[in-house]
């Protein structure tokens, strides 16, 4: 039988890998949008709102993938996508499934729990220091 104990040891690694894999898929939403890869049904106009929700999401993955400023970015995007969840699937219905707006639900509290957990030990936050995988910040905590 496998020890939590044992387990734990892993859970910061884990957080990196989760931080890692949403980033890159939150990347492909903006790659979509904005090149057409992968090929998409549509590609908005210059500054429109889904241009800039196009480079929020490629800024915002990118850096998020690399875990740089990890915690700062994670808060805008969490945010980004409570408007998102609002503006565009909410009102179509009351409930995620019928208005497809889980996944804006899922990015916007997966990225609220980096906010707070930090970047996790590969990223480059810890690299330099930043964050909470600097064991500074785990004192603080």
């Amino acid at each position: 039988m496998i020890r939590m104990d044992s387990l734990m040891v892993w859970a910061p690694r884990v957080l990196s890998i989760v931080r890692i894999v949403v980033a890159l898929l939150f990347l492909e939403h903006g790659t979509q949008k904005l090149f057409n890869f992968p090929p998409g049904p549509n590609h908005p106009a210059f500054f429109t709102l889904i241009w800039w929700q196009a480079i929020i999401e490629i800024v915002g993955g990118i850096l998020l993938a690399l875990g740089l400023f990890t915690q700062p970015v994670a808060f805008i995007l969490s945010g980004d996508m409570a408007v998102a969840y609002f503006m565009s699937h909410a009102p179509r219905s009351f409930f995620p499934v019928v208005n497809a707006g889980d996944s804006a639900i899922l990015y916007c509290f997966i990225f609220f729990y980096i906010f707070f957990a930090g970047p996790g030990p590969w990223s480059v936050d810890a690299m330099w220091g930043r964050g909470a995988a600097d064991p500074a910040y785990r004192r603080r905590a």
